[in-house]
């Protein structure tokens, strides 16, 4: 009974001793763990990125993350940072840091190149080299290596292009992609965005109008340089549409489209207010007053509104129209060529009562 009774004495002091102060310890030891490693790495509330690029180093990445990082933060990345060699190992990318990520974490998505992806616009612009400057701005991919390649004829062959069309495989929606893309495989979405984006629906709309979709495209900039309002595309395109099936005697090949933007285009001169007779004589294909048809390729990248204007076109036998003479950025439509100067006789007029040259 003694022995008994001494051995639970013995029990409760060894507890005493050494269970309680090591469990003591580890609690100890796990808090400063889960301080460190787990707890807040960001200062900040928000969530704050991190661009790494490729002239990045290990000391240029803690000068990035330095302003916003916790001190116990900064001092565990630093750890295991050190423990797992990753001055060697830096990885360039866009990296989200959210105000709850402990510092284990945020290295371990760093180190495996985990990044979080960026919203890209495809703008509708007019040349390719703003295109170019335009993307830079959002992506890593350098301006000028971007334009050349989309006027390398054997780079946009590889995507089903030449140098005129291939800023119709550019659809001017928002995408998810990685910061660091590279040229490559920026082009090889790009042009599985376009095949998403041709579905069944508009490849047959294109089809009953004998058009392809890269001459969709091109009529589709041509509406878009005509005007803004969304509402009125269908009707232009109709026009404009109209005026490329139209064969008579008069225009065996076709009637001109006679598209003022597309002399913008051709002389490069996209601020013109007025197009004048002087401006018609220039060998460009892209003249569309002395070459019948459509111009080579798009003046401009179209906006979705645009494309589906002309697949969605109205169908009437207009085959002129003009600028309205109030500046609503609407048009008057004629059917013949004598309608079609009176509306033009008032909106020259209108021009000069405001000084526009």
């Amino acid at each position: 009974m003694c022995t008994i009774f001494n051995i639970e004495i013995m029990k409760k002091d060894f507890k005493k001793r050494y269970i309680l102060p090591a469990i003591a310890c580890i609690a100890v030891i796990m808090g400063v763990v889960y301080y460190y490693f787990f707890s807040g790495f960001s200062s900040m509330n928000e969530t704050e990125y991190v661009y790494i690029d490729k002239d990045d180093n290990i000391d240029s990445v803690y000068n990035k993350l330095e302003p916003f990082a916790s001190k116990h933060g900064m001092c565990a990345f630093k750890t295991l940072a050190r423990h797992f060699d990753y001055k060697h190992k830096v990885k360039t990318g866009r990296y989200a840091i959210n105000s709850n990520d402990g510092a284990l974490t945020v290295f371990r998505h760093m180190k495996n190149g985990l990044q979080t992806p960026i919203n890209l616009t495809i703008p509708s612009v007019r040349t390719l080299d703003k295109l170019a400057a335009e993307v830079s701005k959002k992506l890593l991919i350098d301006s000028v290596e971007l334009y050349k390649a989309l006027t390398d004829e054997a780079t946009c062959r590889k995507y089903g292009y030449d140098t005129a069309t291939i800023a119709c495989m550019f659809i001017p929606n928002t995408y998810d992609i990685y910061w660091n893309v590279s040229i490559d495989k920026f082009m090889e979405r790009m042009q599985r965005e376009n095949k998403k984006f041709w579905n069944f629906q508009r490849t047959q709309k294109a089809r009953q109008m004998n058009l392809t979709p890269n001459q969709v495209v091109t009529l589709a900039s041509i509406i878009d340089e005509e005007t803004a309002n969304n509402a009125e595309k269908p009707m232009i395109a109709g026009m404009y549409y109209n005026r490329l099936m139209l064969r008579n005697a008069e225009y065996p090949k076709g009637m001109p489209l006679q598209a003022d933007p597309t002399i913008k285009f051709a002389w490069k001169k996209f601020g013109l207010k007025r197009i004048y007779n002087n401006l018609l004589y220039i060998k460009s294909p892209y003249n569309t007053y002395k070459n019948p048809g459509l111009p080579p390729g798009p003046i401009r990248i179209p906006s979705v509104a645009g494309i589906d204007a002309v697949l969605n076109h109205v169908h009437h036998d207009y085959l002129y129209m003009c600028a309205k003479e109030d500046f609503s950025g609407t048009h008057n439509f004629a059917h013949t060529y004598q309608e079609h100067m009176q509306n033009a006789e008032k909106y020259s007029k209108a021009l000069n009562e405001r000084g526009i040259k």
